[in-house]
């Protein structure tokens, strides 16, 4: 019986070492977690690149998108409200599914409903950037162990990792899966 619990034990931290979504650990993965890291991330992740598109609505969507991403990166569901409601009212009418989800992210004052809505509205947005990104590079990301497993894409600015499904609990959680020119 006590080999039986030996082998449990040990097999567990087994598995505990290899669930970091396919990520080595390393030291600079760790000091991630320390405040300062944690803030300078917050930093580093809030410049947009820079990409070009054929119409304002777009390029405007585009850039309050990056701002909700940092936002979700962050963990901040009171600047996930705002940015949201901001980017809202970046929709002609033509849009009105999507002015409907962004204005729900900005009701939601739950950061996991948040990260939900933005799921969905990433599936939604993809194709509007895709259309029309007229110069420079935006990339599709994708975190495997999102949403219980299923998985959740997103768009970025840049193709550095910053998870806006874990925030800092799983920061580089994700891969580069498309990138968009």
């Amino acid at each position: 019986m006590m080999n039986r619990n030996k082998i449990l034990v040990v097999s567990a931290a087994v598995t505990m070492t290899f669930v970091s979504c396919g990520e080595q650990k390393n030291k600079k993965d760790a000091e991630i977690s320390t405040p300062q890291a944690v803030e300078q991330s917050k930093i580093e992740t809030a410049d947009i690149a820079d990409a070009s598109f054929s119409d304002e609505m777009t390029g405007k969507v585009f850039r309050k998108y990056q701002q909700l991403r940092v936002a979700l990166v962050n963990s901040d569901a009171d600047e996930v409200q705002t940015v949201a409601g901001n980017l809202a009212e970046s929709f002609s009418q033509e849009r009105e599914d999507m002015k409907t989800m962004a204005l729900a992210m900005a009701e939601a004052a739950d950061i996991e409903k948040q990260r939900e809505l933005f799921s969905e509205f990433t599936e939604k947005v993809e194709p509007i950037l895709k259309e029309s990104i007229s110069e420079g590079t935006i990339y599709k990301q994708f975190c495997p162990m999102a949403f219980d497993g299923k998985g959740g894409y997103w768009i970025s600015d840049v193709d550095e990792i910053r998870n806006p499904y874990y925030g800092d609990k799983m920061l580089k959680c994700g891969k580069v899966v498309e990138e968009i020119q």
